[in-house]
């Protein structure tokens, strides 16, 4: 079930628990999925169309590993300095995805699931990281400045949004246990990329997506068909952690 919230989530997100809480939700629930992938279903398709769920299980290695050389070097890392030039969200997740692409050509090949153990390896060392710089700027995106609190949440939505992807590419339904906290890490850490149908909000969702879960995907440019369930194409190419 469905974890409830007030509606002062935004507020409590101030602190680090229910981001962190959240956080490793998504990074075990990563974990879960790839335990059941085998030798054949690692070839299987995922919605982010030109990768195999191999190919998912190296980008997560090679992101979490982004996110502690991004948090070493804010508030001037590469990704604040590409953040800074304020550009059109396009524009940001074309550069990111040519970065990410990059990258997964020049890892190491491993088997999948060796990817995933460095994955959650490293991701959960960049989670211990985080409450001591909780409130220190990371990176600004025009009149917005987005905190390492903000940036958790973004790394927060990412591992759940993957996990949606890995449960995709098995035939199976994903949702995050807290999908409230979740969509307001992704407001926090992801300015760039609003939540659609930002008309008439209701409790800080938008009526056209009363789905909490539903408007982190439609945010990150996934197409959503009933359930949850993955409709076909990519509608938008608006994500800035590609994937």
């Amino acid at each position: 079930m469905e974890r409830s919230h007030s509606s002062d989530v935004a507020t409590r997100l101030i602190e680090p628990v229910p981001v962190l809480t959240a956080y490793e939700d998504g990074v075990s629930a990563i974990c879960r999925l790839s335990d059941q992938f085998d030798a054949e279903s690692w070839s299987a398709q995922t919605p982010c169309l030109e990768w195999r769920a191999a190919d998912l299980a190296g980008h997560l290695r090679c992101i979490a590993d982004d996110f502690h050389e991004y948090l070493d070097e804010a508030p001037v890392s590469r990704y604040a300095r590409l953040m800074a030039t304020g550009a059109h969200p396009d524009t940001l997740s074309r550069k990111l995805a040519r970065q990410n692409a990059a990258e997964l050509v020049a890892l190491a090949d491993a088997p999948p699931a060796e990817h995933i153990a460095a994955f959650s390896a490293s991701a959960r060392a960049y989670a211990g990281r985080l409450t001591a710089v909780w409130e220190l700027p990371h990176h600004q995106y025009r009149e917005t400045v987005v905190t390492v609190a903000g940036m958790a949440g973004a790394a927060c939505a990412e591992w759940h949004l993957h996990a949606w992807d890995l449960a995709m590419a098995l035939g199976l339904p994903y949702r995050p246990a807290d999908a409230v906290t979740v969509l307001h890490c992704w407001r926090r850490g992801m300015p760039h990329l609003p939540v659609p149908g930002r008309q008439g909000w209701r409790g800080g969702l938008s009526v056209r997506h009363v789905d909490p879960w539903h408007a982190v995907l439609a945010a990150s440019g996934r197409s959503v068909g009933p359930a949850g369930t993955y409709r076909g194409r990519l509608t938008r190419l608006r994500r800035a952690l590609r994937g």
